[in-house]
């Protein structure tokens, strides 16, 4: 069987996940996804305040009353904060695969970050390294849902029950 690493990733969240063989086949479907690591986007929680002086973008007020619209560039901010996010779940992916050695690296994401995922993470895989993506948002899912999904796609080798 391949070894596979399977990460799901979203401007919030990122999940890792590994395809191992069951402990005991007998019992179980076989092989499963087991999670591995998860990871949260800190900016993405920030809410208004928080993260901007103004809550309100684009307008200023003169000492007249009179609004005036200019741009902040929180659309600039905002695709910065996905790229560092990025580089963080890049940096976690390179860990994971020099532990466990895969031969197949899925990356599932969000079409929004699959791109900045794309600059970061394809330049530097391993050359033997297989790389699939799908650009779907499943971070909503759990290791059985997932596997299930992603199994029907034919990304992931279907689980056989060992009698």
């Amino acid at each position: 069987m391949r070894n596979y690493i399977i990460a799901v990733v979203s401007s919030a969240k990122a999940n890792f996940f590994r395809l191992e063989l069951a402990d005991f086949p007998e019992d179980e479907d076989n092989p499963k996804l087991i999670e591995v690591e998860k990871l949260q986007n800190s900016n993405q929680e920030l809410q208004g305040q928080d993260l901007w002086s103004n809550v309100k973008p684009g307008r200023n007020r003169s000492t007249t009353g009179q609004v005036h619209g200019y741009d902040d560039h929180r659309e600039n901010h905002r695709v910065e904060f996905g790229r560092r996010f990025a580089q963080e779940i890049a940096a976690t992916l390179f860990q994971i695969i020099k532990t466990s050695q895969p031969c197949h690296l899925l990356l599932v994401a969000e079409p929004k970050i699959l791109g900045i995922m794309r600059e970061t993470l394809v330049p530097d895989l391993p050359k033997n390294l297989a790389f699939s993506e799908l650009t779907k948002d499943l971070c909503h899912l759990n290791a059985y849902k997932l596997q299930e999904y992603l199994t029907t796609k034919d990304l992931l080798p279907a689980p056989s029950r060992q009698a």
